[in-house]
């Protein structure tokens, strides 16, 4: 048995240092084919690309669920012909949403909204996420405003507030025809223009004058649906009453049936102002028989077109008046109005109406202590604004009350009151 060379000592470091390297390992064939390298790449990206696309989900998921900063509800107008990036900016700049536009450009894309994001005025609720602020603009809800415009008004004043009413754009450019537009409360988003506007009145005027007139009454004394809302216009300035309407109707259509002059006060007014609406003072006594196309006074039977866009109520009141024999009808000091057939109860309640103004006059003024005597009284069968003549013989009527009460003085009197309208 031969014996071993005797260890020559080394250093640590040359004891771990192998005396030879060794050769790299040999590769199979299968390892080194192309297809097989290709592979195994495709593999590599396809599961880097699976992990990047979990975590761009996951984000994009937190971004489009999580709350929004907005506090409280809030209405944000979207203008015509924003970008997405304008959008963006706009929702961050009224707090609605806080992402950057890029995010939010993104938020668009992966929703496939790119096309659909819509101008308008948009509420949007507290804490909306961005999921849900999207889906506002895309669905296009926009907000809806309540315009009521108020029975009785001309068309002048119809267009004068829609001019006035900034949620409306461009301009009127043609005055409607009186009569012709259906006072109502309507909904409207911002930025409808003011000529769609006008339309949409025009044909709910249309659609409801001809349900009324398909089911008005047989007798009443108009030929035309034209006629029916010339009749309608005079009982919507005449009461602002809605159980009054009926009977009002009832009186213009009792007179018309017996060519009884209808002696409305608003048509001196309309005739006086036209599509001003309003006087801004009483009549004057000269005003009462002065000839004008619409004065009732003077004419006979109905003025030959409407003095104002009545509601609903006063063309179904005028379609089917009231089953009375009434004529005459005054103001009751309360608002309302008193009815009769004959002209002697009608004096009685002229008296009644006197007696009350003078009791509030009485009350609201005290005479000075160096008061003047009264004047001679007129001579009882002498017409005067306190004793109305005879029909066939008056000149002017019992004057309003001096109640503030907003009822509007009857005009089918003994004879015209000189009133403020």
């Amino acid at each position: 048995m031969s014996e071993r060379p005797p260890i020559s000592p080394r250093s640590p470091r040359a004891a771990l240092e192998p005396e030879q390297v060794p050769p790299p390992p040999k590769r199979s064939d299968r390892a080194r084919n192309p297809i097989v390298i290709v592979g195994n790449a495709i593999i590599t990206l396809l599961l880097i690309a699976m992990i990047g696309a979990g975590a761009v989900y996951y984000y994009g998921r937190q971004v489009l669920e999580a709350p929004g900063p907005l506090r409280e509800d809030k209405i944000v107008n979207i203008p015509q012909r924003a970008g997405k990036r304008d959008i963006a900016e706009t929702l961050n700049r009224e707090g609605v949403s806080d992402v950057n536009p890029w995010v939010f450009i993104a938020a668009v894309a992966a929703l496939k909204a790119s096309s659909e994001l819509k101008p308008g005025e948009y509420s949007f609720q507290k804490n909306a996420s961005l999921r849900e602020v999207i889906a506002t603009i895309v669905e296009g809800k926009v907000v809806q405003h309540a315009v009521t415009i108020p029975e009785g008004l001309t068309s002048e004043q119809i267009v004068a507030r829609l001019s006035d009413n900034d949620i409306f754009t461009g301009s009127v450019r043609e005055l409607p025809r009186e009569g012709t537009l259906l006072p109502e409360t309507y909904k409207f988003p911002r930025g409808t223009t003011r000529e769609q506007v006008i339309q949409r009145l025009q044909q709910a005027h249309k659609r409801v004058l001809a349900e009324i007139w398909e089911r008005r009454s047989q007798d009443v004394p108009v030929k035309t649906p034209e006629q029916l809302v010339t009749l309608a216009s005079i009982v919507e300035k005449e009461t602002g009453k809605p159980d009054e309407r009926s009977r009002v109707a009832a009186v213009f259509a009792n007179r018309l049936k017996q060519k009884i002059k209808l002696q409305s006060d608003p048509t001196i007014i309309y005739g006086l102002v036209g599509g001003k609406g309003t006087l801004g003072r009483p009549i004057k006594r000269s005003e009462i028989t002065q000839p004008s196309p619409y004065n009732t006074y003077v004419i006979e039977g109905l003025p030959p077109g409407p003095i104002s866009n009545p509601g609903r109520a006063s063309l179904e009141a005028a379609a089917n008046p009231a089953r009375t024999r009434d004529l005459y009808f005054v103001a009751d000091g309360t608002g309302g109005h008193a009815f009769t057939e004959t002209y002697d109860a009608h004096q009685k309640n002229v008296a009644k109406l006197r007696a009350m103004e003078k009791q509030i006059q009485n009350d609201t003024v005290e005479p000075a202590e160096d008061a003047q005597p009264p004047a001679a009284t007129a001579p009882a069968d002498t017409p005067t604004a306190t004793t109305p003549a005879r029909p066939n013989q008056q000149k002017k009527p019992p004057a309003r009350p001096a109640n503030p009460a907003p009822a509007r003085q009857g005009a089918v009197q003994s004879s015209p009151p000189v009133v403020q309208r």
